[in-house]
């Protein structure tokens, strides 16, 4: 079999992390739920989750790799066997990510290649799909996604009619789009020739997409900064509003945006963490990723705002009418915003080139985390030379074909119900709780901090301890309970319902995942030997290969040291008697 293998430096370890922690939501979902929730109030409830589940977690995933050397899924095998279906129900999430999170790059693609254009589509009114509605730049104008007002932005047509073609609902896939196709296409061939080597290959790519997004998000602030209107915006943005505090959902948003943010709960960072040498010092590592990953997020914020503050400005509205989260924003409000300033395309190449370099990272480290949790689990299969190409391969086509349902004129529709059920939120917080209770309670959260005192030389906070075993499970159990009470179907631009067959649908793809970690457990119990107790016991001991701690070889030492003591003075004493006889 070929070598696992190893970062080649502490860096490509930084960087992949970083790319994939740092995504498309610290652009498009972070300062909007911040405008929406109470604007500075909302750092708060999001501060609150970041320390009570985000860092400790990031945490407790990223040493659980280091120290098994092992995938999402292996690595609950060498820990506590019991919670195995905890890593398969995270595989499950990110095979659902990949399938529908590289449509945004593909969408991103085809703005980029328009955005070469002596005039931007999104510009004009003058185009084949525009109808007698569309007004471009006017004032009182407000931007929305339904075009179901008197008048509809260029933008907004270009996206729903030009890009989108956009049919009546799921019942009408209609016809591919294949420009979008050919786009997706291209997208796969780069994620793959990204990862197809394995840690090595991924490790040099990163270099280019986890720092050049940083160098777009530089640029387009500092142009943002300076538009007329931008200070308008900054301050829609961060003006604190208390009141919000007293609101269930602000909290519930602000721990779904922690736990997609931070990547927790589906393996990422346990298999990042696995290519890692044990005496990296993984506890200081997970601090300053956790503030990079915050402070992106902050600082994205006043590049969006500012740009909206500006477009408000030249429209004369108020910027919550051209606020927009998600789709909404990367692909109307900013295009029409960008449109409106001087050398558009320099500017929308520059913020296209950064929404496809935040994406693809995610993407292809994704990607990297399901190919070698599955290689970890079938070692001798797929661990041969050519092996894992041929298997990655296969899981791009298949991704790829079963995706092209999304690339319809009904696309979109499928692709919200993957958005909202299959990788929900509320899936993530379950997870949470799981993971946070097999590893503080049953293989021990002082076992925990001994392994991470014996990797990185730093005995973890007690804050860690307090929250594994305490504040994560409680505040995800919490979130997780509300996020089922305050539930609400899925509508798409708050007038399409979904019929019942779709919504039944959804419901299968987000508990395809949930019930894996009951049902994981129930089986691996059925299966084992002995009566109950014996079967419990022996599926919440960790492998006895692990690699022991400082204090275990102290322990094995002394009690080898006492064995030896003991069986000498047994010797001795005989040959005394022999003698004296």
């Amino acid at each position: 079999m070929e070598e696992r293998g190893h970062w080649a430096s502490k860096i490509e370890f930084l960087l992949a992390v970083a790319g994939n922690v740092v995504g498309l939501g610290n652009v498009w979902r972070f300062p909007y739920l911040c405008y929406k929730n109470g604007g500075g109030t909302f750092l708060v409830p999001y501060l609150v989750f970041v320390v009570t589940c985000g860092v400790p977690l990031f945490l407790l995933e990223t040493s659980m790799g280091q120290y098994t050397q092992e995938g999402g899924i292996t690595c609950w095998q060498r820990l506590c066997p019991l919670a195995e279906g905890v890593g398969y129900a995270g595989q499950l999430i990110l095979v659902y990510s990949c399938m529908y999170y590289i449509i945004v790059l593909a969408w991103a693609l085809f703005y980029l290649v328009f955005s070469f254009s002596s005039q931007l589509p999104w510009a004009t009114c003058d185009n084949s799909w525009n109808t007698a509605q569309c007004h471009f730049g006017i004032r009182n104008l407000t931007l929305n996604w339904t075009g179901q007002t008197n008048s509809t932005s260029a933008a907004t047509e270009f996206w729903e009619r030009r890009v989108l073609d956009i049919s009546g609902g799921i019942e009408e896939l209609g016809k591919l789009k294949w420009e979008i196709v050919l786009c997706l296409i291209a997208m796969w061939i780069i994620c793959y020739f990204c990862i197809w080597k394995g840690v090595k290959s991924t490790g040099k790519a990163v270099y280019l997409t986890a720092t050049f997004p940083y160098v777009m998000l530089l640029v387009l602030l500092i142009r943002g900064l300076t538009l007329p209107g931008a200070l308008k915006g900054v301050l829609f943005y961060i003006y604190p509003d208390p009141q919000h505090l007293l609101d269930a959902q602000v909290w519930m948003e602000a721990g779904t945006q922690v736990f997609f943010s931070y990547s927790v709960a589906v393996g990422s960072l346990t298999v990042l963490g696995s290519y890692n040498k044990y005496n990296n010092n993984c506890y200081r590592d997970t601090f300053w990723l956790c503030v990079l990953n915050s402070c992106t997020s902050v600082v994205a914020g006043f590049a969006v705002f500012s740009v909206l503050g500006f477009m408000a400005d030249q429209q004369g509205v108020a910027v919550e009418d051209v606020a927009e989260s998600g789709p909404g924003l990367a692909f109307i409000a900013y295009p029409q915003a960008v449109a409106m300033m001087p050398l558009p395309q320099l500017w929308s190449v520059c913020f296209f080139i950064m929404i496809i370099l935040l994406g693809l990272d995610t993407q292809f480290v994704a990607m990297e985390v399901v190919i070698t949790s599955v290689t970890d689990v079938f070692p001798r299969m797929l661990r041969q030379a050519g092996r894992r190409e041929l298997f990655l391969l296969f899981f791009c086509l298949t991704c790829f074909l079963t995706q092209l349902v999304m690339v319809t004129q009904g696309g979109m529709f499928v692709f919200q119900l993957f958005d909202y059920y299959a990788c929900n939120g509320s899936c993530l917080l379950f997870l949470a709780v799981f993971q946070s209770v097999a590893v503080a309670w049953i293989y021990g959260a002082d076992q925990m901090c001994e392994v991470i005192e014996d990797m990185t030389g730093c005995y973890p906070n007690f804050i860690f301890k307090l929250c594994w075993k305490y504040l994560t499970p409680l505040v995800s159990m919490g979130s997780f309970i509300c996020s089922l009470v305050e539930y609400q179907p899925l509508t798409f631009n708050r007038w399409y319902v979904y019929p019942g067959w779709a919504y039944g649908l959804g419901w299968v793809l987000a508990l395809s995942s949930v019930v894996l970690v009951p049902g994981r457990a129930l089986i691996l119990l059925w299966a084992a030997r002995g009566n109950p107790k014996q079967r419990w016991i022996q599926l919440c001991t960790p492998d006895p290969d692990l690699p022991l701690t400082r204090r275990q070889k102290a322990e094995a030492y002394k009690v080898t040291t006492a064995t030896e003591l003991k069986e000498l003075i047994i010797k001795n004493t005989d040959q005394y008697k022999e003698t004296q006889n």
